[in-house]
């Protein structure tokens, strides 16, 4: 099972924004593009991934919305279809547990220093270590979306892992398609 968790700087989280509007609304549209990148095949889904979004830009307090493979259902390939999904959540009253908003889609109030205190992240920055080179692949990833990570964010993960998917930074949907390619190899025997 891989798990990917990607940082949304600027994401709004109250729902207030136009689907036709993504970048609009804090660049969810980066955001939605790691879903689908985490969790779709060519005519399939990956069943054994998940996705967690990390929306702090505001105007509420930070929330984290999860996408998990078992239990999506109603998902389609586009930005728009994650990002509705994405804004249905984001319309629902949670706590500070995860509650179901669609299948397969949670929410709840919180960030990144919660999330963290529950999973061992491995970070993905390009000046980690070749992730081909890791003797073990790691199974939970921390990305960030188009900005750097925050200094409060980085003494945050600052004993965690680092790993590079290559010698140039790629953008967060790409990089999850690299760890899932890598994960795919591995996992059939390929070298």
């Amino acid at each position: 099972m891989a798990s990917f968790a990607i940082v949304g700087h600027l994401a709004r989280t109250d729902g207030d924004f136009s689907l036709n509007d993504l970048p609009g609304a804090g660049r969810m549209d980066v955001l939605c593009r790691c879903v689908n990148a985490s969790l779709f095949l060519s005519h399939n889904l990956r069943r054994d991934a998940d996705c967690s979004l990390v929306l702090l830009g505001g105007p509420k307090e930070p929330k984290t919305v999860q996408f998990r493979g078992n239990a999506i259902r109603s998902l389609s390939p586009d930005e728009r279809s994650a990002g509705a999904l994405i804004k249905k959540a984001l319309s629902i009253p949670c706590g500070s547990e995860f509650r179901e908003a669609a299948p397969g889609v949670f929410v709840r109030n919180g960030g990144l220093e919660r999330l963290i205190a529950e999973h061992p992240f491995a970070v993905l920055d390009e000046k980690g270590t070749d992730i081909r080179t890791a003797p073990v692949m790691p199974a939970v990833f921390l990305l960030s979306d188009h900005q750097n990570f925050s200094d409060a964010e980085e003494a945050l993960i600052r004993d965690a892992p680092r790993y590079s998917v290559g010698p140039v930074c790629l953008h967060a949907d790409h990089t999850i398609t690299v760890i899932s390619n890598e994960i795919d190899r591995r996992n059939n025997g390929w070298k």
